[in-house]
């Protein structure tokens, strides 16, 4: 069934109206009166609907139910990227929002080559939140992750800080590992840190520790930047269980 995500405001008691790309976007499906729709408004919210008219600007849909999302994890997962080079953050915005992530942080460290002025991150962003929007409908999720630009490294630790689980990945930790963390700490939201190509200098690991983050290995490899944060993602949602479970009736676009 096919899947939009449409502002709180397009929907109207038990009808909703969709205009813009979502409109378009059914034209391109070549969907008509009658067919199935599934509706998010990006809360978790999911509406299923039947197309009930279509005109050249919008498509009428009339709702028959509203459910929560399935497929949205029970624990809110922020990922702390340091800016890479190229294109690697889009890579990381959209394999991210597949595996569950509740937002996508991008800040600025001692060895970022990647430093975009404010105009050009002001471009990325909107580029970055597009990717997570496309990303989400196409994987089930009930909300669109947002895209964030956090101004400083100190920053970035602070707001980390605030989750429940808060954890700095590390390619030179020894003793903690991530699994270790993960049990040890009941949480209900977390926040995964990871570096630039470069790593972290042993100064901001220091930094990420009196900042009350847990500083934790993945194991003995040496992954790239851009490996690091979905591995620690992916890893975090098995060991929370929400890569074992069936989830509901959320279907894809």
């Amino acid at each position: 069934m096919a899947r939009f995500f449409v502002a709180p405001d397009a929907i109207s008691g038990k009808f909703a109206v969709l205009t813009g790309e979502a409109a378009a976007h059914v034209k391109v499906l070549r969907l008509k009166n009658g067919d199935g729709v599934t509706l998010c408004t990006g809360d978790g919210t999911e509406l299923d609907g039947v197309i009930s008219d279509l005109s050249p600007d919008a498509v009428s849909v009339v709702i028959r139910r509203a459910d929560r999302c399935a497929a949205e994890p029970r624990v809110f997962v922020s990922v702390y990227m340091a800016l890479p080079k190229s294109d690697k953050f889009e890579h990381v915005v959209q394999k991210a929002t597949e595996l569950g992530a509740g937002e996508i942080a991008a800040f600025p460290s001692a060895r970022c080559v990647s430093r975009p002025d404010e105009k050009s991150l002001g471009k990325k962003l909107e580029r970055w939140q597009k990717i997570a929007a496309a990303a989400a409908e196409q994987s089930g999720r009930g909300i669109i992750p947002k895209v964030l630009a956090i101004p400083s490294y100190d920053a970035a630790l602070k707001r980390a800080a605030e989750s429940d689980l808060a954890i700095l990945l590390y390619e030179n930790e020894q003793k903690l590992s991530l699994r270790q963390a993960v049990a040890g700490t009941p949480h209900r939201t977390a926040a995964l840190m990871t570096g630039p190509e470069g790593g972290f200098e042993d100064a901001e690991i220091a930094q990420a520790q009196s900042a009350g983050l847990k500083i934790c290995t993945l194991g003995p490899r040496i992954l790239r930047c851009e490996t690091a944060p979905l591995c620690a993602l992916t890893a975090l949602m098995f060991a929370d269980g929400e890569l074992e479970e069936t989830q509901g009736d959320c279907e894809h676009g």
